[in-house]
């Protein structure tokens, strides 16, 4: 169109060139009209469609296709415009390709959210065009489709097989050297070598005139509880997440590993006012329970009430437990603060500490100063740094386990204290 103009211009001073300027506007007019037929000529032409699954999965890469197809009988080039949920900010996220005649084509692509709650997608845009590509027709699909975002289901179930398969050690969850034997009795069998001669069953030797042995296994039926707190102290995010979805993600996860060793799992919330509780059981079905619990857990700026969670245990879970508190000291006068009461706690339950590492000190801690601002800040970080390492030691100097962990490696390390106690015959 532009060299049509420009032709026109030029035919103002050389008439011959007017005359082939007009020519080439009808040619290229009877082309769109071509080009709209060759489009337009069929009612419904094309068919898409998002294929979500039913709940994504909060932290994860989620796997999402969209499917294509059309009837043109010409190769047609197409792009896709998705509208994705506003959690995403993502304005650009569109496809180009082209189709071979009467083909059905798929595209994948992958989200990753970082909060929970109700996820909505938009329309998707379709633009079909022939190979003149004058015209574009747009059709619509999909008006809107909302799926749910919940705890990192992905993550969960990589933990479960590894721990079927006894592969959790592949992903940084270490082996326990058992100290001792649970007393809990398993069966008889034949001795192999290897086996502990203290187990040898003689009664039994005697009947069957070869050696046997006694068989033990882990203690079953133990509570475990998963304690979050809520406060404004969990609100602190790393890498996309908050402290409380890294809290979430890994309690959804020990206590499907709970399950799995035929424990009971159960979770408790708390904050400055509210708390729930979801009692421990031991049905597998239970995770979908904790599943659905923990997908409406919500934090606000507050300061948690410890005395009210030292209450609320008191009256709410009456046998020994495994309590597994997920909570953030970045000080140690803040930790002094609550010590009486995980004192309290850890006087009826074995008590765990889950706090975090704060990863944004950790490139000012390897930093090398250049001026005395820069002396100053490395100072604070490592000021901060120490202080976590102290709060560990003044923990377990008062017999409450303790874990400092890094947010992305917490699942890990909570499954490696809840294996390591549960070998020690500590709970």
């Amino acid at each position: 169109m532009a060299v049509i103009a420009g032709i026109f211009i030029l035919g103002y001073f050389y008439p011959l060139l007017y005359a082939a300027a007009k020519m080439l506007l009808l040619a290229m007019g009877i082309c769109i009209v071509i080009d709209s037929l060759m489009l337009f000529r069929y009612n419904q032409p094309v068919q898409a469609g998002r294929n979500l699954p039913k709940r994504l999965s909060n932290g994860d890469p989620n796997h999402i296709s969209i499917t294509l197809s059309h009837v043109y009988p010409f190769h047609a080039s197409f792009t896709i415009i998705d509208e994705l949920p506003f959690q995403f900010q993502r304005r650009n996220h569109h496809f180009d390709f082209k189709a071979d005649a009467h083909k059905s084509t798929e595209i994948s692509y992958e989200l990753t959210p970082t909060q929970r709650g109700e996820y909505s997608f938009g329309a998707l845009n379709v633009y079909a065009s022939s190979p003149l590509g004058l015209v574009e027709r747009r059709l619509r699909f999909n008006e809107e489709q909302s799926v749910p975002v919940y705890p990192s289901f992905i993550q969960m179930r990589q933990l479960e097989l590894k721990a079927i398969s006894d592969q959790l050690q592949d992903v940084g969850i270490k082996k326990i050297r058992r100290i001792g034997h649970t007393m809990e009795f398993d069966q008889i069998r034949e001795y192999v070598r290897g086996d502990d001669v203290r187990s040898i069953n003689w009664k039994a030797t005697a009947r069957a005139n070869d050696l046997m042995v006694n068989q033990y296994r882990d203690e079953r039926s133990q509570q475990i509880y998963s304690v979050i707190d809520t406060g404004r102290v969990m609100k602190m995010p790393f890498e996309g997440l908050s402290l409380l979805d890294y809290a979430i993600n890994s309690s959804l996860a020990i206590s499907n590993i709970a399950l799995t060793k035929h424990d009971k799992a159960g979770f408790v919330t708390f904050g400055d006012h509210e708390n729930m509780i979801v009692p421990a059981q031991k049905k597998r079905s239970h995770i979908y329970r904790i599943q659905e619990a923990l997908y409406n857990v919500e934090t606000n700026f507050m300061e948690s009430d410890f005395n009210r969670l030292l209450t609320f245990l008191h009256n709410k879970v009456h046998q020994r437990s495994l309590i597994l508190l997920y909570t953030n000291f970045q000080t140690l006068s803040s930790m002094k603060r609550k010590l009486p009461v995980l004192k309290h706690i850890a006087s009826k339950h074995l008590l765990v500490n889950i706090f975090f590492i704060n990863t944004e000190l950790d490139d000012l801690l390897d930093s090398t100063p250049e001026d005395e601002e820069d002396i100053y800040i490395k100072t604070m970080a490592e000021k901060f740094a120490f202080e976590k390492r102290s709060i560990v030691r003044i923990l377990n100097q008062h017999g409450i386990q303790t874990i400092l962990t890094r947010p992305q490696d917490l699942s890990v390390n909570t499954i490696n204290k809840y294996l390591e106690l549960k070998a020690r015959g500590l709970i």
